[in-house]
């Protein structure tokens, strides 16, 4: 047989009986090993030795299970068994192992295979630990002493069936007088009985847990407890003071006359407030409770009168709305308060003593006669004197009057059943104070009473009524208005209308014509000039519009506004679309065809004309004398090779007559590329010099060389030609010969002035 032996703890194994040998009478099946050993050499765990092995070598021990290879190790040869390897209980309590003998050199085995187990010793290496973390609880105030609160749980993970490892007590740190904990079961408790929570709502312990049943060298940990003190009903409602408010009689019914409050101490429900009313007030006020402040809200029920009381004295009970009968004993959860209304005065209209009923009168009454009476008083204490008049918006044309002081109603102007049988009329009554009265002076000037909508029938006959206007005017004379109508001179001949003043503040506006139609004109716009009687008279134009309608044979309005037109029966709106096309077809080919001649009329070469001004630069100062003659082209002139008109010019057509007696013209000669170049040039410059002077207004383009300024580089003096009109004779060129030799060709050419026919007669 096997048997074990486990020598750290002083304990012999006894032999493992196996087949019908009992050699010892105790058989030892497991070991024991402490755990976080920190030793520097392998722990010792045990021994294992067989009745085979008789030391000679022959019996090796092999170890297998749990930990066989990584914790636990063997001696193969002497069966001593080690811990290699540092062991926590809380990590893994106990190894199953396997421990059996062999033949060292067949490996058979020559014990069968005994399980034994290994199991680690426990020491006090885990402190105790608050699971839930903080606690949170509440406890409602003035509970009794010895109240409980809450209930806190600490565990240890040390063994709890070995020793006082895991044996733990409780203790309160922080906390007391208030409250305090059971060392075993760690229930917390009040301490103090009565606890307010007005003073006090709320408060944290810190609670301890320690394992060795508290002992030395225990460990321990903590945990925090925040307590909060529940509210309960235990204070009444008291209101700080006494209230006084003033309102207005004119305070409609249903507002908030004032505003009270009762304090509670306490909090949620047990703060919640009942109003009520206890005198001088039901049935005038009532009160309700504002949910969200808990204030008393008075509201006005009946209307206030000044004049009747102007005071009240408003008794208030506030009461709690939820009682706990717990503290019913402390006092009556009540309180009361008055409340001072005063009413002020208001300035209140005046009130009609009668209802305003229908009154009669005949159509054929005079002016003046008297239709009835209103009677109005004031309500005010003062009792002012009351003043009548009509709100004139409800009788634009003035058909009646009322007595300022009296309140007699009478007629102002005829009446007329057919035109109007019925009156509305609002009469003002005002209050007669002194006042300071501001004095009307005529500065706005009458304008139409409405905005007038007139429509005209196209039926209408002449001399027919279409239209009655009335004025108004915002100023208010002593003896009341007067207006005067009338068309403007500018409009009172026209054929269509006329106007005719009724001397009554009206006016008619009556057509001259009949006919009228909508498809001529179907509006119509005549000027009234309106002027009052102020001093001085002031005047406004106002347009009437007047719309032509097409009316039925009563003159009711059918249809007004413009009259759509109407195509033409048997023409659809295809055929007036190809219609259409075609003709912007044809303009369109006219157009191409007048384009094309005129491109075609224009000449591909310049004429003679044109080619000589465009060879002739043109200056605006004449910069240096003779010098600038360089600027001609002479080839044109020499190469002009078309009979030229000197009568008639291109742009304009001569009618002025010339008053210079120009030489007989060269159109009879030969051709200028044929004479000599004298000639040439003569004739050139006499051509030039006609068209000029028949139209003295234009220039003449620039066939011409125009000097502004003369320059420095000639001796002599201007030859424009616009000095040759200064003298009625003929002028001497004599003085020529004597510039020089410059000057000789054209000393040789208009020198000798000889007054003969030759054609040289002068040169301008």
């Amino acid at each position: 047989s096997i048997w074990f032996c486990h020598i750290g703890n002083h304990t012999a194994v006894g032999p493992w009986e196996m087949l019908h040998r009992h050699k010892r009478s105790w058989v030892w099946n497991q070991f024991f090993v402490l755990e976080e050993y920190t030793g520097e050499e392998p722990l010792y765990v045990g021994k294992l030795h067989s009745d085979v092995d008789k030391g000679d070598g022959k019996v090796k021990y092999v170890l297998s299970g749990e930990g066989s290879t990584s914790i636990f190790t063997i001696d193969e040869n002497t069966g001593d068994i080690h811990a290699t390897k540092r062991l926590d209980r809380e990590e893994q309590a106990y190894y199953t192992l396997q421990a059996q003998a062999v033949d060292r050199i067949t490996n058979i085995p020559v014990e069968p295979r005994s399980e034994f187990l290994v199991k680690v010793q426990d020491i006090n290496d885990n402190e105790p630990k608050f699971m839930d973390g903080h606690y949170m609880a509440g406890v409602p105030e003035m509970s009794a002493l010895g109240t409980m609160v809450v209930q806190v749980a600490a565990t240890d993970a040390d063994d709890p069936t070995y020793g006082n490892s895991a044996r733990v007590v409780y203790s309160i740190i922080s906390g007391q007088p208030y409250f305090s904990v059971e060392p075993k079961t760690g229930v917390i408790r009040t301490a103090l009985p009565n606890m307010d929570r007005e003073v006090k709502d709320q408060y944290v312990l810190v609670i301890q847990a320690k394992d060795m049943v508290g002992q030395m060298g225990g460990l321990s940990g903590t945990t925090s407890v925040t307590i909060t003190l529940t509210d309960v009903n235990d204070n009444p409602p008291r209101f700080s003071q006494n209230y006084q408010y003033t309102v207005l009689e004119s305070l409609p019914v249903a507002s908030v006359v004032a505003r009270v409050k009762a304090v509670d101490a306490d909090i949620g429900p047990n703060a919640e407030m009942e109003y009520r009313i206890m005198e001088d007030g039901p049935g005038l006020f009532n009160i309700t409770t504002d949910e969200d402040t808990q204030e008393g809200v008075i509201i006005l029920q009946k209307p206030l009168d000044f004049e009747t009381k102007n005071s009240f004295n408003v008794r208030i009970e506030a009461t709690n709305r939820n009682v706990d009968p717990a503290f019913v004993h402390l006092g009556s959860f009540s309180d009361t308060t008055s409340v001072k209304v005063t009413v002020e005065d208001v300035n209140e209209p005046p009130v009609y003593s009668t209802q305003l009923s229908r009154m009669g009168v005949s159509e054929d009454a005079r002016v003046g006669t008297s239709i009835g009476k209103v009677s109005a008083h004031d309500p005010d204490s003062s009792n002012s004197a009351i003043r009548y008049s009509i709100d004139r918006n409800t009788d634009l044309e003035r058909f009646f009057n009322v007595d300022a002081l009296s309140g007699v109603i009478s007629t102002a102007k005829p009446l007329d059943r057919e035109v109007n049988s019925v009156h509305n009329l609002t009469i003002l009554a005002m209050e007669s104070r002194k006042t300071i009265t501001v004095l009307d002076i005529n500065d706005n000037a009458p304008v139409f009473a409405i905005e007038y909508e007139t429509l005209l029938c196209e039926n209408a006959a002449p001399g027919q009524v279409i239209q009655t206007i009335s004025a108004v005017d915002k100023d208010e004379p002593p003896s009341g208005h007067r207006f005067y109508f009338s068309l403007p001179v500018s409009v009172a001949g026209n054929t269509n209308f006329t106007l005719r003043d009724n001397k009554d503040n009206t006016a008619s506006i009556v057509t001259k014509r009949g006919g009228f139609r909508r498809r001529e004109q179907m509006l119509y716009r005549l000027p009234v000039l309106i002027v009052d009687s102020g001093s001085p008279a002031l005047s406004s134009t106002n347009t009437l519009s007047m719309n032509v309608c097409a009316c039925d044979s009563d003159g009711v309005a059918q249809s007004c506004g413009a009259v759509p037109y109407i195509l033409p029966a048997g023409l659809s709106t295809g055929a007036l679309v190809a219609i259409l096309g075609c003709i912007i077809t044809l303009l369109v080919m006219v157009l191409l065809i007048v384009s094309m001649r005129r491109k075609k009329k224009e000449p591909l070469i310049l004429e003679e004309e044109r080619d000589v001004r465009e060879n002739i630069v043109r200056y605006d100062c004449e910069g240096g004398g003779e010098e600038d003659t360089e600027a001609f082209d002479m080839v044109a002139l020499r190469n002009l090779n078309v009979i030229r008109d000197p009568k008639v010019r291109r742009d304009v057509t001569p009618d002025t007559h010339t008053f210079f007696p120009y030489p007989m013209s060269s159109s009879s000669q030969a051709v200028y590329k044929t004479l000599p170049d004298n000639v040439v040039f003569r004739e050139f410059i006499w051509d030039r010099l006609k068209d000029a002077d028949v139209e003295p207004s234009a220039p003449p383009y620039d066939s011409l060389q125009t000097y502004a300024f003369e320059g420095s580089g000639s001796v002599a003096e201007s030859l424009s030609s616009l000095e040759s009109l200064s003298t009625d004779s003929e002028q001497n060129y004599d003085y020529l010969s004597t510039w020089g030799p410059r000057f000789k060709k054209l000393a040789d050419l208009y020198g000798n002035s000889d007054g003969n026919s030759n054609g040289n007669s002068g040169l301008s």
